[in-house]
């Protein structure tokens, strides 16, 4: 089978998670059946929806093949463009429209209309129509003619070209974006189809795309224009300048109404207030947000750090007092101004890292909440469940209460990012349950997971008090599984203990040093008895947790470069150096397992739940899955940026990754839990294809669909047989209700004994008759004859059953396939009556009676329905046994059954014995 061409067969890209925003400006929608604002903004190669309301997540679109490099919408579709193609979008998820026609990449959408207006880097604007999709475009150019009266005479010419989708050539012109690059555009209110277009060279100028006339141009103020926005009065536009400057022009009559000069760099956004108060918002590079009255003409409040990165953009919601942010830094923000002085207070937000995360794990056994320490410094927690249950536990910090005071951005004690970090729930409803090691630090640092925030210990060993020059720094941690202790591991060499509840110092282990170089993982068992260490010095030491006395010391091929200990199972993985894998069993302190196969540096690895599953990430940007108890590679995948930390969940649903470069933390589902995998060990030439991360597509190829359900042919469904083998005995599928009380029936009839005759109800409904069965049949109706007596009914005296009748048959075929179809479909009480109705008391037959015994004989002969073949040959045997006994035809016959019945208990006991040996051998062997 071709598993390369298939990608995964155990994990399939499910979602993303921590993704919310990049630098593109987000674009505001209003719903007027729902009565309610939207909020969208890019990610990468998707977009996401969210409801204003509860900035809950509402769609995410379909990817697309490049990055999203300019968003908008109108009140039926979302336009997203990339590279120099735009896409357009319904519902906010499927692409329906896509417009080719640009030879730069687009960075400026306008819908206008029926019409949509794009810009790419070429400095050429195309409209669209909408509808029918065909356009033209107008080039900004700068031409120089070479006349005979003047040899040079330079001068700028606009031209307009029209040209339909439909044609196959269009006209391409050479040009200088030396005079006018378009860098802003707006649509001025009430102007029939006007555009304003803003340049980087400062100057404005007004379009009438319908008559493809250039109405006016305004010279601009000397400087870049960055940002247009149509202001609450008519003919009144904000510009926004690449110095800082904010211009209030009237359009109509070219006069400046007003000038602000924002401090922070070039504006970024702006934005007016509609519900009645004369404000107006500008976004800056910094993060920073002014808010300017317009009627004063003034800064009347500043709102400081509102993100971490530039302001991407701002909108103030129609006749409402809440303006909605969006940056860089992975945030979307609502501020509401309801409190005194006109400053915005935080409402509600999203927020993920602003930079890659660098080591995730999941919290606890649910499996629902991820922890995430990300370059940002910060320590977030994102649930799989909704984003409302998301938590941010902040920045580290050596003061706290400083770092509230003076805030994240100017807090001098502010720590580096974290590396990596161990948490334990146990005890974190009583005190902290997080400890992290910080880049380059020796000091590391507890965090609450209740409190959301970091914890009151700073843990540094006394020892380097006297020589703080030197270069020591914390490389591992690991916390007991009672939360009660943590051992920290540094670069030196020295593994310390320390109380979590106090902070205090629990020892250390080894006379002086652990290990000679530093050490490069810890991990203490389940029952607190042993810790294991690996370190620089390619040794891994086995220590007694309480004594700290040393056990055992193993020497490792290579040096490693992390270890990973799986409680449960008592195996400890190691990454060597070398790109190989081993894995040691805690309990007999050998290696059992060697894997390799990376060919970079193995990034991070983890366990699945139940042990069986290594799965390891490396920097050749590939996944792979080791089965330990076979010792093969099982499944590989390659993605398209390196996975720098991987999570199993606890409960075996999802496989977290975070990646290079990466915002988000991608979740992978397992098929294995909803669907049949047959893993098969990899061969050693196998070539691993790559996946998509969750959230974006490759481009479809027909061909590979081919390839893909052709290969797909191999891996059939495996449907068991009806028997396994000649040689075992197999059971039937029927409950235990079906034959397990046969023996007991009297019992139960004398238990259900009513304790009074049933009384008849004084209008009894009509009932049509039905015959006794699992399955109701109706009776058919019958005539009665003229010679039949009316007394009794001698018919239904004489009458035999079908299954009286099937063993009559199988006298002559010998073929006793249909009365045990019929006995499988009956009940107890209807099994009972037939076997009762074979003597000859009844109005059976002794033959009858025999042939039921050649039945019980052929079912042990099979070997199958062994349990229903003992139920009835014991019924039978206790209906009938003192007639049996009496008739030499019937005791031949079950001398018979019984030399069939002790020849298959004999099998199946020797089967059972040897079984039963060699669990017992493998139970108590030393290995």
């Amino acid at each position: 089978m071709s598993v390369g061409k298939k990608g995964s067969a155990i994990f399939s890209g499910f979602r993303a998670l921590g993704l919310y925003s990049n630098h593109l400006a987000h674009v505001l929608r209003f719903h007027k059946k729902h009565r309610e604002f939207y909020v969208l903004t890019a990610v990468g190669q998707c977009f996401h929806t969210y409801n204003v309301k509860k900035l809950g997540i509402v769609a995410v679109s379909n990817a697309l093949p490049e990055d999203i490099s300019s968003l908008a919408a109108d009140r039926m579709l979302v336009y997203a463009a990339y590279g120099k193609h735009i896409s357009a979008f319904a519902k906010n998820k499927e692409v329906v429209h896509t417009y080719t026609g640009h030879q730069g990449d687009v960075h400026l959408l306008l819908p206008f209309g029926d019409h949509l207006i794009s810009v790419d880097k070429d400095n050429v604007v195309i409209i669209w129509d909408v509808e029918s999709e065909g356009w033209f475009f107008i080039v900004f150019a700068r031409f120089t003619f070479i006349s005979c009266s003047r040899i040079k005479d330079i001068f700028t010419v606009y031209v307009i070209c029209s040209v339909n989708l439909t044609t196959d050539t269009y006209l391409q012109i050479s040009y200088d974006k030396a005079s006018f690059e378009v860098s802003a555009l707006m649509h001025p209110s009430t102007y029939l189809n006007k555009i304003l277009f803003g340049s980087s060279q400062g100057s404005l100028q007004l379009w009438n795309i319908k008559s493809n006339k250039l109405l006016f141009t305004f010279p601009g103020w000397a400087s870049a224009v960055t940002v247009l926005q149509q202001t609450p009065a008519v003919d009144v536009v904000g510009v926004g300048l690449a110095s800082g400057q904010i211009i209030i022009h009237n359009i109509r009559c070219n006069e400046t109404l007003m000038k602000f000069q924002q401090d922070w760099g070039p504006v970024t956004a702006l934005s007016f207030r509609t519900d009645g108060h004369p404000i107006m918002a500008s976004g800056s590079p910094i993060g920073h947000i002014g808010l300017w009255d317009l009627e004063e003409k003034k800064l009347v409040s500043q709102m400081r750090d509102a993100h971490t990165t530039a302001i991407a953009g701002l909108t103030f919601l129609q006749n409402e007092p809440l303006l909605i942010t969006n940056g860089a830094d992975n945030a979307i923000r609502v501020w509401i101004f309801d409190v005194a002085g006109g400053d915005g207070r935080l409402l509600r937000h999203r927020t993920g890292h602003s930079a890659p995360p660098t080591k995730i794990k999941h919290n606890d056994q649910s499996g629902l909440n991820i922890l995430s320490a990300g370059q940002d410094g910060t320590l977030q927690s994102f649930s799989t469940v909704h984003e409302r249950f998301n938590k941010s536990l902040g920045h580290g910090t050596l003061n706290k209460t400083r770092a509230k005071k003076k805030g994240v951005t100017h807090d001098t004690a502010k720590l580096p990012a974290i590396t990596t970090f161990a948490s334990e729930t146990a005890r974190q409803s009583d005190w902290d349950g997080i400890i992290a090691c910080h880049r380059g630090f020796l000091v590391t640092t507890t965090w609450s997971y209740q409190k959301g925030s970091i914890g009151a210990h700073k843990l540094e060993p006394e020892r380097f008090n006297k020589n703080r020059s030197l270069n020591v720094h914390a490389t591992a941690v690991d916390i007991t599984s009672c939360g009660n202790f943590a051992v920290i591991a540094l670069s030196s060499g020295h593994i310390d203990v320390y109380n979590m509840q106090s902070g205090f110092h629990r020892g250390h282990y080894g006379k002086d040093k652990a290990h000679a170089g530093p050490v490069r993982g810890v991990s203490v068992d389940a029952l607190n008895q042993l810790t294991v260490s690996v370190g620089a010095d390619r040794l891994l030491k086995i220590w007694r947790f309480k004594s700290k006395e040393l056990l055992h010391t193993h020497s490792l091929p290579a040096a490693p470069a992390s270890s990973l200990l799986h409680r449960d199972s008592g195996m400890l993985a190691i990454a060597l150096d070398d790109f190989t894998i081993q894995i040691l069993d805690m309990e007999t302190r050998r290696a059992v397992r060697r894997f390799s196969g990376h060919r970079g540096q193995i990034n991070d690895m983890t366990f699945s739940p139940d042990g069986r599953w290594l799965i390891t990430a490396s920097m050749d940007c590939a996944i792979r899955t080791w089965d330990l108890p076979s010792g093969s590679l099982v499944d590989c995948f390659l993605v398209d940026a390196a996975a720098v930390s991987l999570s199993m969940s606890p409960t075996g649903n999802f496989l977290a990754s975070s990646h290079v470069d990466g915002l988000g933390i991608y979740l992978w589902s397992n098929n294995t839990l909803c669907s049949m995998v047959s893993l098969r060990p990899l061969s050693a030439d196998y070539e691993p294809t790559v996946i998509m991360l969750p959230g974006t597509c490759p481009s479809k190829d027909t061909e590979e669909e081919e390839v893909l359900d052709a290969d797909s042919s191999e891996m059939l469904e495996y449907i068991s047989p009806a028997q396994l083998d000649e040689h075992l005995v197999t059971l039937s599928l029927l409950p235990d209700s079906r034959w397990k009380n046969l023996l007991h029936l009297d019992i139960i009839k004398k238990k259900n004994k009513p304790k009074a005759p049933p009384k008849l109800p004084k209008a009894a409904p009509f009932f049509i008759p039905t015959i006794p069965g699992l399955v109701p049949q109706f009776a058919l109706p019958t005539t009665p004859s003229e010679d039949q007596s009316k007394v009794v009914n001698l018919g239904v005296l004489a009458q035999k059953s079908t299954f009286y009748l099937q063993l009559e048959n199988a006298l002559d075929n010998n073929s006793y396939e249909e009365p045990v179809k019929l006995l499988r479909e009956l009940g107890p009480s209807a099994i009972e009556t037939e076997l009762r109705a074979l003597s000859p008391d009844m109005g059976g037959e002794v033959r009858v009676m025999q042939s039921f015994l050649k039945m019980i004989s052929s079912i042990l002969q099979s070997k199958r329905d062994f349990d229903l073949a003992q139920a009835y040959l014991a019924l039978f045997l206790k209906l009938h046994l003192r007639f049996i006994a009496d008739q030499p035809e019937l005791m031949e016959e079950a001398e018979s059954v019984s030399a069939h019945l002790e020849e298959t208990w004999m099998s199946m006991q020797t089967l059972l014995n040897q079984n039963i040996c060699l669990l017992s051998y493998i139970k108590s062997a030393l290995l």
